[in-house]
Formats: structure tokens, sequence, C-alpha cells
């Protein structure tokens, strides 16, 4: 679960990152939650698109592919969307301690 302080950096890095995962028409088909495992493996920290013509809203789909990837919904504006998982083995991002040191 991250903290107020730790989702602020984190909308801080993601606002200079590429969109990597892109659903339409399709919805969250099984190659889309695969992709999104695999980037989030060797990034952390992944930003998304729901174009139009998908079947569901930006929030949906970034809460649906939260849960089936085990990450955290950083932000969800407009149809764009933000999640973040920790690589326990090789972390690549280095968060924020909130005030009690966690």
């Amino acid at each position: 679960m991250l903290n107020s302080k730790q989702r602020a950096f984190l909308r801080s890095l993601a606002a200079d990152a590429d969109t990597i995962v892109m659903v339409g028409k399709g919805g969250l088909a099984d190659n889309i939650v695969k992709q999104t495992d695999d980037a989030l493996t060797a990034r952390e920290l992944v930003k998304g698109k729901v174009l139009e013509t998908a079947p569901t809203d930006a929030r949906e789909c970034a809460e649906q592919l939260a849960a089936e990837t085990n990450a955290d919904v950083v932000q969800v504006i407009g149809r764009k969307f933000v999640l973040f998982r920790r690589n326990r083995e090789n972390p690549v991002i280095e968060l924020p301690k909130d005030r009690r040191g966690k």
C-alpha cells in the first residue's frame, strides 16, 4: 500500500514516462495482462491508456489490471492510468520513506 508521499513521487516519475499499455476494443485480454505483468517486472512503473473503443473506462481497467498483476494504482486521469509494483529481486525505483521509517 502506497502512502501519499510515495504516490506523489511515482506520479512525478510517470509524467515523463512513455505509455506502454494500450487497452482497446478487445478490453483486458490475456495478452494485455501478460504485457502489463512483464512491463511491471522490468520497469516497476507502467503508464497505460484506455482507447475510446474500449468497453470499460480507465478506472475499471486500472483496478482490474492492478488486481490481476498484484500492483498498486498510482493514478487515473482521463483515459490514462499509472500502475506500480515493486520488483523484489531487482528494485529499480527507490520510494521515499514516510515519517515512521516504513
